[in-house]
């Protein structure tokens, strides 16, 4: 399938931190052809084994999370308003007059209040979440109750846009572009021998702790872990010791907290084969899945394959498609030959 399509059906999907069921659904059914695909009965991560497996191999995880950020509704005002909170890192900067849809007992959709500049004392600051409120039509508590319980997830929605080039726009490309790269690997390794028995973790809750990846590497035990997620791709004057650039391949991590032995037999190979790459060198957590998985158990070796990304964290994020099918094309390399 073109990698664009594959985005999008994962992108199209609503999956707020805790309540991934949909963007589950939709990854579980991309993933089916490759194996046996299972849901963690806690946490709610889709998990595949793939193909079948043979004794004396390794196991190694791949994992991308399925979540994304968004909000939950705390508290309905006498006048039918809705309190929220974030899910994940929101940035609080975006919300203002933003058009969302709440997931009640049905979609509905709200709008992000705003004050209007002419009456607006100060609008140099970005307003914080305690004075955010949707504006969903009611007019009392009593009637928005019948549709909005505390708690149900609030998106600013977004569907997948081409860019120019081979740029690609949407909401939950952190990380559902993470999961689109792992699928293309697995299209790539189709009926091919690897050195390893392969299992998928397409892991809940890693925007609010890691969540879904704990459980699922405990379980799983593997030995090997490679964690594919998005990191800060240069826009305009961020630092270049801090970002990745667009368009030049997956980011190879090298942090204390992962495995230098996987870190270099990804560059050595990334260079023997011309496939393109950066370095990601993170001074302490990677503020990924990998945290969580390499210090899951008795512990298990990890790297994080990163691509990326622009405007983190916002409804429209930005990857490149050849990072994407870069990324798939260097892990499959090294699952084939390692």
């Amino acid at each position: 399938m073109d990698t664009f399509e594959i985005l999008s059906q994962l992108c199209s999907a609503a999956g707020v931190s805790g309540a991934e069921g949909s963007a589950a659904e939709a990854a579980a059914k991309l993933l089916e052809e490759y194996g046996e695909v299972t849901l963690d009965n806690a946490l709610g991560s889709v998990i595949c084994k793939v193909g079948s497996w043979a004794d004396g191999k390794p196991v190694m995880l791949l994992d991308a999370h399925i979540d994304e950020i968004g909000m939950i509704v705390t508290y309905i005002t006498e006048d039918g308003f809705l309190k929220i909170s974030g899910c994940g890192g929101l940035d609080t900067r975006l919300l203002l007059a933003q058009q969302v849809t709440v997931y009640g007992k049905e979609k509905l959709t709200g709008i992000v209040t705003s004050t209007p500049p002419h009456l607006e004392k100060d609008s140099s600051v970005a307003p914080d979440l305690d004075s955010v409120f949707i504006d969903i039509g009611f007019t009392s508590r009593e009637n928005a109750a019948k549709y909005v319980s505390l708690g149900d997830r609030v998106l600013i929605e977004n569907k997948a846009e081409r860019l120019a080039g081979s740029r690609v726009t949407s909401k939950a490309i952190d990380d559902r572009s993470g999961c689109a790269a792992i699928l293309k690997t697995l299209e790539l390794l189709n009926g091919q021998q690897t050195a390893y028995n392969i299992a998928v973790c397409f892991s809940t809750q890693e925007e609010v702790g890691e969540r879904g990846a704990k459980t699922t590497a405990y379980d799983i035990s593997a030995d090997y872990a490679i964690v594919v997620d998005v990191s800060f791709a240069r826009t305009h004057y961020e630092s270049e010791e801090e970002c990745g650039i667009m368009g030049k391949g997956a980011m190879i991590g090298i942090a204390p907290s992962l495995s230098r032995e996987m870190s270099d037999s990804f560059i050595s190979l990334a260079e023997e084969k011309g496939i393109p790459y950066q370095l990601e060198v993170m001074s302490g957590k990677t503020g990924t899945n990998a945290d969580a998985i390499g210090v899951s158990g008795s512990g298990t070796k990890a790297v994080t394959i990163s691509i990326p990304e622009k405007h983190m964290h916002t409804p429209v994020e930005i990857v490149d498609i050849n990072d994407i099918d870069n990324t798939a094309l260097l892990i499959a390399e090294y699952l084939k030959r390692v």
